[in-house]
């Protein structure tokens, strides 16, 4: 047996007889060395092999290289030594094996369910909440009921007085099983079931599972269908973050960007809809290429709008940094400093915020961006102005890559439509593992198949950018006031229904 680990890039494949499977030690040697030589964890989890054994997986990056690092091993009576002391990073992440594997993760130090309690009908939504004691110490509890249509979730807030000492975030409260319900697939219903994972981020979830599939099976796209999927990611990255600044707008009570942005984010929408009929890329992004046909006059218009919506979004947001007020609420709230960002694996927005260059698109390339570069966006603040700032510095960077690449969807150009045929056709390659990642609007999205003897997923693994950045919420509020809860919340806007799958 070789005691080496797997070197890939992005959406490659390895066959299982290929990838080593380390003795135990071995395994958590390498992991623990690769962590210290700055790489970060892109995903870890089990597969359960029998009532003994639990099946060890760790997707690991090196950034600076575009290079990602596979290791496995075979835990025996389901027990592993805990790494969380060392990398924080591998906190949730042990958490969720043990959760979902009975694997327990030995030196951890406060082992609870990630989503929900393993244990009988009565005990359904208790948990070991963190307390702290002390004169003028009290808790505050928010939710899982929220007002309006935002989905369930808990907050606890350790306070003394009005200054805030420790968030606990309690998530899953709607659990789906959508990963359960990939072991066999893919199945005729599996692209529904991916466009829902995080519903405002479809087209970047869609987009990891296609690279999947294509991937699995060796199948490459056309051109064209590669540029009409990155500009459906850009404007999906346009839509929500315009969204985000126009929220951030109205939690400071400055109505007219939250007015103005709040309509702007639906004619961003509406651009989508354009494409493929609905506002959401829903069937846009399908496995072979797109579902749709994109006509030149569609093109054309497409262009004329995204000029007029990119003005008014300009407009508005001019406004939110010439306001004396808004930037004094923003600037050093919620601080997240660049140490901390990279010891909890912070990706996304939030990262580049805290100083952290990392983008998939540019570390990880895949599709067309392989070949097109879109500048990256950062900060060194850490604080919710940095991830505003951050989010207005990227939507007028997608604007620009649209403009510049929607001619390359016009449907005469190489006589090719883009259009995908045989989707379901697709042969995967048995006994075959493969990574995928993509830059959602949130950060990185990291799908990770493992095929059986017949092609089938054996182990589907999907990591939304939200497992990574919830624990960048509840650190970014220590030492805040509880009433800077909601601001801070909306700097990182993380999906509930992505975290718990």
């Amino acid at each position: 047996m070789s005691e080496e680990t797997a070197i890939l890039h992005n959406y490659d494949t390895i066959a299982l007889k290929d990838l080593p499977c380390l003795a135990e030690d071995n395994f958590f040697n390498a992991f623990a060395t690769i962590l210290s030589k700055e790489w970060r964890l892109c995903a870890y989890f089990g597969d359960r092999q029998d009532k003994d054994n639990t099946e060890l997986f760790a997707v690991c990056a090196d950034d600076r290289k575009g290079k990602l690092q596979v290791l496995r091993t075979v835990c025996k009576e389901n027990r592993f030594p805990s790494l969380v002391d060392q990398f924080p990073q591998v906190h949730l992440f042990e958490r969720e094996i043990h959760e979902q594997t009975g694997s327990v993760p030995e030196g951890h130090p406060w082992l609870k369910p990630v989503r929900f309690p393993e244990s009988t009908e009565k005990s359904t939504g208790k948990m070991d909440f963190f307390r702290m004691h002390g004169d003028e110490m009290h808790q505050v509890a928010v939710g899982p009921v929220h007002a309006g249509i935002i989905e369930p979730g808990h907050f606890r807030f350790q306070c003394q007085g009005e200054t805030v000492h420790h968030l606990e975030i309690s998530l899953g409260y709607q659990h789906r099983g959508i990963e359960e319900h990939l072991r066999g697939g893919p199945f005729p219903v599996t692209p529904y079931q991916m466009e829902a994972v995080a519903g405002d981020s479809t087209a970047g979830h869609m987009s990891a599972y296609c690279q999947v599939l294509e991937s699995l099976s060796g199948y490459s796209i056309s051109q064209k269908a590669a540029t009409a999927r990155a500009v459906a990611i850009e404007l999906e990255r346009c839509a929500n973050h315009t969204g985000d600044l126009g929220a951030l707008a109205g939690d400071v009570g400055f109505l007219p960007t939250m007015a103005y942005c709040g309509r702007i984010r639906g004619d961003f929408l509406n651009l989508t809809a354009q494409l493929c009929g609905n506002r959401f890329a829903r069937s846009l992004i399908v496995p072979g290429g797109i579902g749709f046909k994109i006509e030149n006059n569609i093109v054309d218009e497409l262009a004329d709008r995204m000029n007029t919506v990119f003005a008014d979004f300009s407009g508005a947001t001019s406004l939110l940094w010439e306001s004396a007020s808004v930037i004094d609420r923003f600037e050093s709230t919620g601080v997240l400093s660049r140490k901390t960002a990279d010891d909890i694996g912070l990706v996304g927005p939030a990262a580049r915020a805290s100083g952290c260059m990392r983008d998939v698109r540019k570390d990880h390339p895949s599709g067309y961006y392989r070949f097109v570069y879109i500048p990256v966006s950062t900060s060194d603040t850490g604080d919710i102005f940095a991830r505003a700032h951050v989010r207005w510095q990227e939507v007028q960077h997608s604007v620009d890559f649209i403009l510049q690449h929607l001619a390359g969807m016009c449907s005469d150009r190489e006589k090719d439509s883009g259009l995908a045929t045989n989707a379901f056709s697709m042969q995967l390659k048995s006994n075959t593992l493969t990574v995928s990642l993509v830059e959602g609007w949130r950060g990185e999205i990291c799908h990770v198949a493992i095929t059986d003897e017949k092609g089938k997923f054996r182990k589907y693994k999907i990591v939304d950018p939200s497992f990574h950045n919830w624990f960048g919420l509840a650190y970014a509020l220590r030492g805040q006031q509880v009433s800077d809860f909601p601001l801070c919340n909306k700097s990182f806007n993380l999906s509930y229904c992505g975290f718990d799958l």
